[in-house]
């Protein structure tokens, strides 16, 4: 046998394996980025867009649910709402006592998150539920309250006690009552868990859509200036530009 064959039966033995080996590390490669990209924990959508106040007061062009609002763009929370159009969810905050929107001068109160802020943040959203606060009360709440009469509480407000096996026994309910009805506030209790709790409220705003507002539970002395003062803000919102 010639040089020449020996080096040519070497480079087919060669090849035998390489072809394989070649296979198998192509393999490998995919394999691993299918795992890294449908395994590997992808970030929440709670952090894919940072909140960016701005000081501007352009009035925005927004939908929820067929619902028309036109809001200015310093009570909006992301910039991307700002773009306007059609939304399942609108965040909005705003500042007490008279729940004005974000500015240069009260920056640093919109940053504080502590018991004493004074920030309330609101979302408009879809809502296929639609039930009255009077209507979750009765349907929802009463059926995990330990007594139904409820205990007078400070500020003209009514507690109401979850029992301790329903998934509601981390909060209080507190009603207060105006010539509109209830208000009805769920407010986590204080704990070492959670140093700053929040109070919150949902109610229907049009069919087929809710507002929630949520503020610190310190705050809860000032519940009735913040009830009146969301609705006059939705109010607003719902009023063309002239």
């Amino acid at each position: 046998m010639s040089r020449s064959d020996g080096a040519d039966d070497i480079v087919r033995k060669r090849s035998g394996w390489l072809i394989p080996l070649g296979v198998f590390a192509i393999v490998a490669i995919l394999s691993g980025l299918f795992l890294l990209i449908y395994l590997f924990p992808s970030p929440s959508p709670l952090f894919a867009e940072q909140q960016s106040p701005t000081s501007s007061t352009k009035v925005v062009a927004l939908e929820v649910n067929g619902l028309k609002l036109w809001i200015p763009s310093n009570y909006l929370e992301f910039d991307s709402t700002r773009r306007g159009g059609r939304r399942r969810s609108i965040e909005v905050f705003a500042i007490m006592p008279d729940l004005t929107g974000w500015s240069n001068w009260d920056a640093s109160d919109f940053a504080e998150n502590g018991p004493g802020s004074r920030v309330v943040y609101i979302s408009i959203r879809e809502d296929k539920v639609n039930l009255s606060e009077a209507d979750r009360f009765q349907r929802i709440y009463l059926a995990y309250i330990v007594d139904p009469k409820g205990s007078p509480a400070w500020y003209d407000l009514t507690r109401y006690q979850f029992r301790s096996d329903s998934g509601y026994r981390a909060e209080d309910l507190f009603v207060g009552h105006t010539p509109s009805g209830p208000v009805i506030m769920h407010c986590a209790k204080l704990g070492a868990d959670d140093p700053s709790p929040n109070c919150w409220r949902d109610l229907r705003l049009a069919k087929g859509v809710s507002v929630s507002y949520r503020f610190k539970r310190k705050r809860l002395s000032h519940w009735h200036e913040i009830a009146d003062g969301v609705a006059k803000l939705m109010e607003s919102f719902r009023t063309p530009p002239k």
